[in-house]
């Protein structure tokens, strides 16, 4: 973690709606958004604080979404079109795991995030979130979180849903809504951790519909604080208060796809898209209100933009803001591993549309000047970003033809 003697402040965004583009855009110069099909490899690239050597471990996945390692090195990876896969000794099973319940995915639904449980040794417990259709209505939708045993074979036993948001939408005909928001599809959030207390942290989206977010009785844009069976701790800050849900810990999200513990300060932080620009990363704190859909530094769908950018009393404003254009962010991770002692504390952040941002940290652990770039050359869409057991940092890519990623320093 290096401390710098300024801190880079973010700039002002520009409050003319002709300035807004659509958030699938990429800024000019930039790898399509769609990305491009990933070269063989290996690469070597000198960056600001460590050269490395990148490669592929596995390009045989299709649109990963997040991956865990196992105690006995096994990467678990999950693929948003409904599989779970495993990578032994640095191979990719072409069977997946049975056993997974019926999912929603339409769009950009399907199954997301996936995290061990703290005694997964001992358990073998496995967590995942996934999109959940109404048995009553398949256009009715929500986020989940199933968890099952997984003995190291082909198939979870013992699988079970430990949660199901209280935000069910997509049934027709929808609700009226404001600002040319998205299709019912969309926005689910889905990443998911436990801390090292074993609480299990679920980000859970607003669905397109932002106007549910300020309604403090439902799981709509909120993030979301549970014991390991999906009972709620007493500790939550809204336990016992009428008219609000137990489990939220923070509310004012709008598609939270990003969740990481930032091991050396003990903090919880979020990445999330916005409309056109507005994509955020934040610190969570307990309570707090992070102002969707009230305050957005972007614009909506349809140009407009909200009254407050920033500084509304009560409200927390983000810790770093993107565009327009947007950004797309992915995961992010702090790094704590052992191999780039250069990197230690920093944040990395996973983007579709400007490759992997690396952010100096201060003593606090809060990002510090401009971001430096890696892998735009590779034309990704990056999903996720993880710190391995190996100290490596690696990457899922989110495309049809997706692959894992491993950076290692250059020999």
């Amino acid at each position: 973690m290096k401390v710098l003697k300024a801190l880079a402040a973010v700039s002002a965004l520009a409050l003319c709606s002709s300035m807004a583009v659509a958030q699938d855009e990429e800024p000019a110069g930039a790898p399509p958004f769609q990305g491009t099909e990933l070269a063989d490899g290996p690469w070597s690239f000198a960056t600001d604080e460590a050269d490395i050597a990148v490669t592929v471990v596995t390009r045989e996945l299709e649109r990963p979404w997040g991956m865990v390692w196992t105690p006995e090195g096994d990467i678990l990876v999950t693929e948003r079109v409904g599989r779970l896969r495993v990578i032994r000794d640095g191979v990719l099973d072409p069977t997946p795991i049975a056993g997974l319940p019926a999912m929603y995915t339409l769009g950009i639904a399907g199954l997301n995030d996936i995290a061990l449980h703290p005694d997964f040794a001992e358990n073998r417990l496995v967590y995942m979130a996934y999109s959940k259709a109404d048995p009553e209505d398949p256009q009715n939708s929500v986020i989940a979180v199933m968890r099952g045993r997984w003995d190291g074979g082909h198939e979870l036993t013992d699988v079970e849903d430990i949660f199901v948001a209280n935000a069910w939408y997509g049934a027709q005909p929808v609700p009226e809504k404001c600002c040319g928001q998205g299709p019912a599809f969309g926005s689910f959030g889905g990443r998911i951790l436990f801390d090292p207390d074993g609480y299990l942290y679920i980000a859970s989206g607003d669905r397109n519909f932002g106007e549910m977010v300020a309604d403090p009785s439902n799981h709509f844009g909120k993030i979301l604080r549970l014991n390991d069976d999906g009972s709620v701790p007493a500790g939550n800050p809204w336990v016992g208060k009428d008219g609000h849900a137990p489990e939220v810990w923070s509310t004012g999200h709008r598609n939270p796809l990003g969740l990481t513990y930032n091991s050396i300060t003990g903090e919880i932080w979020e990445s999330e898209f916005g409309p056109r620009g507005g994509d955020e990363v934040n610190r969570i704190l307990r309570g707090g209100d992070y102002g969707w859909m009230s305050v957005t530094q972007g614009f909506h769908y349809d140009g407009q933009q909200q009254e407050y950018l920033r500084n509304r009393p009560g409200k927390q404003d983000p810790v770093l803001v993107y565009g327009p254009p947007s950004l797309n962010p992915g995961n992010l991770a702090f790094y704590d591993g052992s191999l780039f002692p250069a990197w230690h504390g920093d944040l990395f952040l996973a983007s579709f549309t400007q490759g992997l941002l690396r952010y100096d940290t201060n003593q606090q652990g809060m990002p510090v000047g401009e971001p430096e770039h890696m892998l735009r050359e590779l034309g990704q869409r990056w999903r996720d970003v993880r710190t391995g057991p190996d100290g490596a940092l690696y990457l899922l890519t989110d495309m049809g033809e997706g692959a894992l990623i491993r950076i290692a320093p250059a020999e």
